[in-house]
This record gives C-alpha cells, structure tokens and sequence, in this order.
C-alpha cells in the first residue's frame, strides 16, 4: 500500500472513496463539506442527515456518490470531540481509512487533511501517527492459509491519499510519513515472527533473523552464542529451562552503533548514552514438567514477543538512526517436558551467581532472564529495559491492551511513559514495594522463581528480575503479556493476532534520549 501526501482538494480526485473527518458535535455538512453539499443529489443529502451521525471517534458513515463526485464513494469519520484530538486520534483514522475502503474492496482513497480540526501536534507528529494506523491495520498475517492469502490479497487497499492545501504543511506530513511508514514496517516484523508457529520460529529460526539484520546495515553486528558458549558463560538458569528440548538454545547480542554524518561510528560518551534492551525469547512454553493445560498451550508461541520486539527495534535502528549505542540481547530456547527437563525442586545458579530455587517449571520467562539480563549488566550500560511475556497475573491485573511497567528509576519509568504515550501503546505502572521482597525469598536458595500464592504475581516476577540487575544500573521492565497477542480485534490499528507491542514505544524512548 502507497500513503502519500498532495496538495490539492480530494473532492477534485478520481478515487474509489473520498475521505472527510468530522468532528463530534459539528454538522455534517458544515466547513470543508458545505461546498461538498452542493455537489450531492438533495434525496442523498437529506438521507445522510437522517443517519444522525454524531462525530464520535470512530463512527462511519458511507454513502454512494452516484456520480455526483469523481470518487465513487464518500466516507464521514467521526473524529471524536474537538478539544481530544490527539496522536491517537490520527492513529486510529488512518487505521479506519483502510480498514472502511478494505471491507468495500476499494483500492484508491483521497482524505481531506484540513477537514480535521487543530491540535497541538506538529503537522509532521500529526502526519506520522496517521501513517502508523494505516500500515498497522493494512497487517495480515496468511502465510499458512492460501485462501486467506488470495483474498487478503484481493482486497489490499493500493493508494491512500492525503490532500493538503498548504504546501508548507505538505512538506512537514511528508517526513512524518516516512518516519511512520519505517517504524510500522519493523512493528510488522515483530508480528510476523510471533505470528509464525513455533515448529518454523525456532531458537536458531530467531538467531537467524538476527543474523540477517546484522548484513542489512554497517551500524548492525551480532554475536551468537551456542549451548558450549553459553555453558562457558555460566548460564546455567537458561541452559536449565532449554534441556527439555530438542532444539539447542541460542544467545543472541545485537549491536547498533551511532555514527557521525561522515559515517564514522560515535563514541559512547560526550552524550552518547550505552542503553540494553532485553527480550524473553521462549520459543514455545509447554509449561515443562509443571505442564499447562491443553487450552493453555495453543497461543504459546507467542511467549518469544519481548525478543521479537527486540529485533523488530534493531530494523527499525539503522533509518531511525539515534544517537544512542544500543544493545538488543535475548537468550532463545523452548520449554518442553522430558527426560532431561529441569525439575520442580531443582536448584539452578544463575550468571551472576545467584540461586534459583525451581518450584514451577512453568515459571520459566524469568529463569531465562535472570541470565540474560546478567549479561546485559556486564556491558555496564546506562539503562536497561526489558520486554516479557511474564505473568498471567498482570493481565489479570491491566487486561489485554496495557503493559505493566516496574523499574527502579523514577527518570526511566516516566521517559518510558512519555514514549508509551507517543507511540499509542498503553503502559500502567505497577508498585515495587519493599516489603514484597519476601514473596521471592526462598527457604534453601537466594531466591525461588514463584511468588506468594494468588498474591501481586506480576509484581513478584519483576521483584525476581530486580535480583539480576545491579542497583547502580537504572533498570525498568514491561510484563507484556497482555498487550502482545489478542484473539479479537481490540482497536482498528490492531487486527487479531500479534501486535509488536514495544517496537514504537522503545523508538520514540530512544528518540527521547
């Protein structure tokens, strides 16, 4: 699908649908429309009067033109009350204008920019969100089901045209598009691995994906680490959780470095800031010996979505280009039940030295992250975040459109916020009480790897991380289990199935930085 901004009138254009945003509260044939009015058949203008379309975010009223217009068909998009227009705002109407031309198998759509009333976003802020919808809900994922591939295909929204009188302002929505277009492109590729079923997204099946990005660009390297590696490396907690499969567990550390225009590589410091990102990358999670229901298990693919995050960033680095040295590490393997899994009642050390009593297999996200974020200290960064697929319990807790975020530096958590905000994907900070210490406390190790029972589960697994990152490193991270997969469509920008949850939010925080 092409997105492209003229300037120009849409009512002039030939298109398959014409576009005009109206606000909540405001006539339908009022402003940019009053002259649309005169154009319509008066039998067509009185039946749309008599729809009683409101103007709430996303109400939809489509008519045919009949003729009346170059554009066979003109589509009025409640844009919600005039004084909330935001970043979401025009997410969420360029997700409508493809998912309205899509359900009429239009293939060419012309909207009226000026219609929309004024926020305080920048043209180009205003221009970048509305490109983000409209590529997110453009998203399919068919590539087990031909039938569903062919229609998909059938159906695909070709043009959608955004008109602008001011040149001025032409230009500005142009780069945000641009901006928008990349960093949807990388979201799409957090979708499509997590969307893939676990028999084809493998430990080595993420390793290569890092690999490839690595070749895609000179501001990328890669370092693999094998199950002899990672032995050497005294991971011995995420080597724990791999042994049930057959599959080998493979470390994973990317690296993007910031250069000069000159293309020289920057040097950290002189304000250039060392920040680690880190995903939990479980392949498929059985549950293990404390093995999940059977309802249980069929979305488990998806428990790789921090890592697939992770490399949907690492895309979307090299043009987003910030001035920040990056670091996306995850440690991948598959939790299965079998001979040589690990027990209920074990015992694991983990890199940095710290006990792990294994009290539920099924609890294994944070076994593998007590090594994955070890390493990450190492590099002695100034930041660490990490994304996981952690508990059950905090979608229990935020349901499944918000994140939750815990962390142990009140800067980075609100940063964090503010690019949750601009990227439209929802965080909700969870406490970390001290107290709370104790429902990781174990009786013959450091720490076990379950909390209290029925208690504050969320917490208690970022209380358990918290042990794996020093407390000079500011250190946040994002349980987003909820967020990163839904069975229904949750909002228009949002089809059923993977979301990339965290590739925009942990851009716009780098952009922050």
């Amino acid at each position: 699908m092409e997105v492209r901004v003229l300037q120009g009138n849409p009512f002039d254009q030939v298109a398959d649908l014409v576009v005009l945003p109206i606000p909540k509260g405001k006539s339908l044939f009022s402003g940019q429309a009053a002259g649309f009015r005169k154009l319509l058949d008066d039998g067509l203008v009185a039946h749309a009067e008599r729809r009683q379309f409101e103007g709430g975010l996303g109400d939809v009223l489509i008519l045919p033109t009949y003729g009346t217009l170059k554009a066979k068909f003109v589509a009025f998009l409640g844009a919600g009350e005039r004084g909330s227009i935001t970043a979401d705002t025009y997410r969420r109407l360029g997700a409508l204008c493809v998912k309205k031309a899509r359900e009429l198998k239009l293939k060419s759509v012309a909207m009226s920019w000026s219609a929309l009333p004024s926020s305080g976003l920048s043209a180009r802020e205003a221009g970048a969100a509305f490109v983000e919808g409209a590529h997110l809900a453009a998203y399919g994922f068919h590539a087990y089901h031909k039938r569903n591939a062919d229609r998909h295909a059938k159906t695909k929204l070709q043009t959608l045209t955004v008109y602008e009188p001011s040149a001025t302002s032409v230009a500005a929505i142009e780069r945000g598009f641009a901006e928008a277009a990349m960093l949807a492109e990388a979201t799409c590729l957090a979708r499509d691995l997590v969307n893939t079923p676990s028999q084809d997204m493998t430990p080595a099946a993420m390793a290569d994906v890092a690999r490839e990005l690595a070749a895609s660009s000179k501001r990328l390297s890669v370092k693999l680490f094998d199950r002899d590696r990672m032995e050497r490396m005294k991971m011995h907690a995420a080597l724990a959780v791999a042994r049930g499969s057959e599959y080998e567990p493979v470390g994973v550390h990317l690296t993007y470095k910031p250069q000069t225009p000159s293309g020289s590589p920057l040097k950290r410091g002189r304000g250039v800031k060392r920040i680690a990102v880190v995903g939990k990358a479980v392949t498929f999670d059985s549950g293990g010996l404390s093995l999940k229901p059977a309802d249980g298990m069929t979305t488990m693919k998806i428990d790789m979505a921090g890592a697939a995050s992770v490399l949907g960033l690492f895309k979307a680095l090299p043009e987003l280009a910030p001035n920040v040295e990056v670091h996306g590490i995850f440690l991948a393997v598959e939790n299965m039940p079998s001979g040589k899994a690990y027990r209920p009642g074990d015992v694991v050390r983990a890199m940095n030295g710290t006990t792990i009593e294994i009290l539920n297999t099924d609890a294994e996200g944070r076994v593998v992250l007590a090594d994955a974020l070890s390493y990450a200290a190492t590099l002695k960064p100034d930041a660490i975040v990490d994304l996981a697929t952690l508990t059950g319990a905090c979608v229990v807790a935020l349901g499944e459109e918000i994140a939750g975020l815990m962390g142990t530096d009140r800067k980075l958590l609100d940063r964090l916020k503010l690019a949750a905000e601009a990227a439209g994907e929802a965080v909700w900070e969870l406490p970390m009480p001290a107290s709370y210490e104790d429902h990781v406390k174990s009786k013959i190790a450091d720490i076990k790897n379950t909390g209290a029972k029925g208690q504050a589960g969320a917490i208690a697994g970022a209380m358990f991380l918290k042990h794996f990152v020093p407390p000079e490193i500011p250190w946040a991270h994002l349980d987003i289990a909820g967020p990163s997969y839904t069975e229904r469509e949750t909002r228009p920008d949002q089809p059923p199935g993977a979301s990339g949850f965290g590739v925009r939010l942990l851009a716009r925080y780098l952009q922050g930085l």
